[in-house]
Protein backbone atom coordinates (compact mmCIF):
# COMPACT_ATOMS: atom_id res chain seq x y z
CA UNK A 1 0.00 0.00 0.00
CA UNK A 2 1.38 3.80 -0.60
CA UNK A 3 0.50 6.69 1.53
CA UNK A 4 -2.40 9.09 0.30
CA UNK A 5 -2.55 12.60 1.05
CA UNK A 6 -4.84 13.51 3.86
CA UNK A 7 -6.50 16.31 2.19
CA UNK A 8 -7.41 13.44 -0.49
CA UNK A 9 -8.82 11.27 2.00
CA UNK A 10 -12.69 11.83 1.55
CA UNK A 11 -12.55 11.26 -2.01
CA UNK A 12 -12.28 7.41 -0.38
CA UNK A 13 -15.80 7.97 1.40
CA UNK A 14 -17.68 10.85 -0.30
CA UNK A 15 -21.15 10.27 0.18
CA UNK A 16 -23.88 9.96 -2.59
CA UNK A 17 -25.84 10.44 -4.66
CA UNK A 18 -25.43 13.89 -5.19
CA UNK A 19 -28.50 15.72 -4.84
CA UNK A 20 -30.27 18.86 -6.05
CA UNK A 21 -31.45 21.20 -3.03
CA UNK A 22 -34.31 23.85 -4.24
CA UNK A 23 -35.17 26.48 -1.39
CA UNK A 24 -37.33 29.98 -2.09
CA UNK A 25 -36.98 33.14 -1.09
CA UNK A 26 -39.63 35.73 -1.01
CA UNK A 27 -38.78 36.13 -4.72
CA UNK A 28 -38.04 33.00 -6.42
CA UNK A 29 -37.49 29.66 -6.07
CA UNK A 30 -33.34 28.26 -6.41
CA UNK A 31 -31.23 24.99 -7.20
CA UNK A 32 -27.84 24.39 -5.30
CA UNK A 33 -26.32 20.91 -6.18
CA UNK A 34 -24.88 19.25 -2.93
CA UNK A 35 -22.95 15.86 -3.02
CA UNK A 36 -22.42 15.97 1.39
CA UNK A 37 -25.32 14.17 2.31
CA UNK A 38 -26.03 12.28 5.10
CA UNK A 39 -28.84 9.34 6.48
CA UNK A 40 -29.14 10.23 9.93
CA UNK A 41 -30.72 6.82 10.72
CA UNK A 42 -33.86 5.22 9.69
CA UNK A 43 -36.37 7.69 10.31
CA UNK A 44 -36.71 10.80 7.78
CA UNK A 45 -33.80 12.82 9.29
CA UNK A 46 -31.02 13.74 6.92
CA UNK A 47 -28.29 16.11 6.97
CA UNK A 48 -26.26 18.35 4.37
CA UNK A 49 -23.58 20.42 4.60
CA UNK A 50 -23.67 23.86 3.35
CA UNK A 51 -22.83 26.99 4.37
CA UNK A 52 -23.25 31.20 3.78
CA UNK A 53 -20.61 30.58 0.70
CA UNK A 54 -23.81 29.40 -1.43
CA UNK A 55 -26.47 31.78 -2.20
CA UNK A 56 -29.27 29.68 -1.22
CA UNK A 57 -28.31 29.49 2.74
CA UNK A 58 -29.59 32.49 3.50
CA UNK A 59 -33.22 31.30 2.26
CA UNK A 60 -32.46 28.27 4.00
CA UNK A 61 -31.83 30.17 7.17
CA UNK A 62 -34.17 32.39 7.24
CA UNK A 63 -37.32 29.91 5.93
CA UNK A 64 -36.30 26.85 7.57
CA UNK A 65 -37.82 24.48 4.38
CA UNK A 66 -35.90 22.83 1.37
CA UNK A 67 -36.62 20.11 -0.87
CA UNK A 68 -34.00 17.49 -1.60
CA UNK A 69 -34.39 16.39 -5.39
CA UNK A 70 -33.15 12.91 -6.59
CA UNK A 71 -31.56 13.70 -9.85
CA UNK A 72 -30.23 10.57 -12.12
CA UNK A 73 -27.32 9.81 -14.35
CA UNK A 74 -29.21 11.78 -17.38
CA UNK A 75 -29.18 14.92 -15.88
CA UNK A 76 -25.26 15.01 -14.17
CA UNK A 77 -24.59 18.12 -16.92
CA UNK A 78 -27.38 19.84 -15.45
CA UNK A 79 -26.44 19.22 -12.18
CA UNK A 80 -22.96 20.04 -12.19
CA UNK A 81 -23.87 23.22 -13.90
CA UNK A 82 -26.39 24.23 -11.17
CA UNK A 83 -23.20 23.90 -9.11
CA UNK A 84 -21.39 25.97 -10.66
CA UNK A 85 -23.03 28.95 -11.23
CA UNK A 86 -24.83 31.36 -8.01
CA UNK A 87 -28.41 31.69 -8.12
CA UNK A 88 -27.60 35.41 -6.75
CA UNK A 89 -27.55 36.20 -10.80
CA UNK A 90 -28.99 33.18 -12.47
CA UNK A 91 -32.47 31.92 -12.60
CA UNK A 92 -31.27 28.26 -12.22
CA UNK A 93 -34.52 26.65 -13.03
CA UNK A 94 -34.98 28.61 -16.39
CA UNK A 95 -31.36 28.22 -17.48
CA UNK A 96 -31.12 24.52 -17.22
CA UNK A 97 -34.90 24.16 -18.57
CA UNK A 98 -36.34 22.34 -14.77
CA UNK A 99 -39.57 22.65 -13.84
CA UNK A 100 -40.56 24.26 -10.69
CA UNK A 101 -43.61 22.22 -8.81
CA UNK A 102 -45.60 22.77 -5.86
CA UNK A 103 -44.98 20.61 -2.67
CA UNK A 104 -47.79 19.68 -0.52
CA UNK A 105 -45.98 21.40 2.53
CA UNK A 106 -43.09 23.32 1.94
CA UNK A 107 -42.91 26.87 -0.80
CA UNK A 108 -39.53 25.47 -2.19
CA UNK A 109 -40.19 23.64 -5.40
CA UNK A 110 -40.07 20.24 -6.48
CA UNK A 111 -38.30 19.18 -9.44
CA UNK A 112 -40.58 17.68 -12.04
CA UNK A 113 -37.49 16.48 -13.88
CA UNK A 114 -36.06 14.65 -10.73
CA UNK A 115 -36.59 10.52 -9.74
CA UNK A 116 -38.06 12.04 -6.34
CA UNK A 117 -38.43 14.87 -4.26
CA UNK A 118 -38.42 14.74 -0.27
CA UNK A 119 -39.78 17.79 1.43
CA UNK A 120 -37.82 18.85 4.20
CA UNK A 121 -38.06 20.84 7.58
CA UNK A 122 -34.58 22.37 8.74
CA UNK A 123 -34.54 21.22 12.58
CA UNK A 124 -30.87 22.14 13.30
CA UNK A 125 -28.11 24.23 12.32
CA UNK A 126 -25.05 22.79 13.71
CA UNK A 127 -22.81 26.27 12.25
CA UNK A 128 -19.15 24.80 13.66
CA UNK A 129 -19.03 22.24 11.05
CA UNK A 130 -21.91 23.90 8.87
CA UNK A 131 -24.24 20.72 9.24
CA UNK A 132 -28.08 21.11 8.16
CA UNK A 133 -30.48 18.55 10.01
CA UNK A 134 -33.56 18.60 8.39
CA UNK A 135 -36.73 16.30 8.58
CA UNK A 136 -39.06 14.95 5.68
CA UNK A 137 -42.39 16.17 5.80
CA UNK A 138 -43.60 14.71 2.51
CA UNK A 139 -41.79 13.03 -0.45
CA UNK A 140 -42.70 11.85 -4.03
CA UNK A 141 -41.10 9.57 -6.59
CA UNK A 142 -41.48 9.22 -10.05
CA UNK A 143 -42.33 5.38 -10.59
CA UNK A 144 -42.46 5.87 -14.75
CA UNK A 145 -39.52 7.01 -14.98
CA UNK A 146 -37.09 4.81 -17.05
CA UNK A 147 -33.45 5.87 -15.46
CA UNK A 148 -33.16 5.28 -11.96
CA UNK A 149 -29.52 5.20 -11.55
CA UNK A 150 -28.04 7.66 -9.05
CA UNK A 151 -24.37 9.37 -9.68
CA UNK A 152 -22.08 9.63 -6.73
CA UNK A 153 -19.50 12.54 -6.60
CA UNK A 154 -15.92 11.42 -5.61
CA UNK A 155 -14.64 14.93 -5.05
CA UNK A 156 -12.14 15.31 -7.44
CA UNK A 157 -14.91 16.49 -10.30
CA UNK A 158 -15.65 12.65 -11.27
CA UNK A 159 -18.69 10.77 -10.55
CA UNK A 160 -19.79 7.34 -9.94
CA UNK A 161 -22.85 6.11 -11.22
CA UNK A 162 -25.06 3.60 -9.33
CA UNK A 163 -24.93 0.00 -11.00
CA UNK A 164 -26.86 -3.30 -10.33
CA UNK A 165 -28.83 -3.70 -7.14
CA UNK A 166 -27.43 -6.43 -4.97
CA UNK A 167 -30.01 -7.93 -2.84
CA UNK A 168 -29.32 -9.24 0.73
CA UNK A 169 -32.60 -8.33 2.70
CA UNK A 170 -33.22 -11.86 4.02
CA UNK A 171 -29.58 -11.93 5.47
CA UNK A 172 -30.47 -8.01 6.95
CA UNK A 173 -33.67 -8.90 8.15
CA UNK A 174 -33.09 -8.38 11.86
CA UNK A 175 -31.04 -5.32 11.42
CA UNK A 176 -34.47 -3.43 9.01
CA UNK A 177 -37.29 -1.22 10.35
CA UNK A 178 -40.19 -2.93 10.00
CA UNK A 179 -41.62 -1.79 6.04
CA UNK A 180 -38.30 -1.26 4.62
Amino acid sequence: MRQLTLSKVFTLIESGPVVLVTTHDEQKGNIMTISWTMVMDFTPVFAIITGEWNHSFTALQKNRECVIAIPTVDMLDKVVGIGTCSGKDTDKFAKFELTPVQGKVVRSPLIKECLANIECKVIDIIKKYNIVVLEAVAACIDTERKEKRTVHAVGDGTFIVDGRKIDRRAMMASKLPPGV
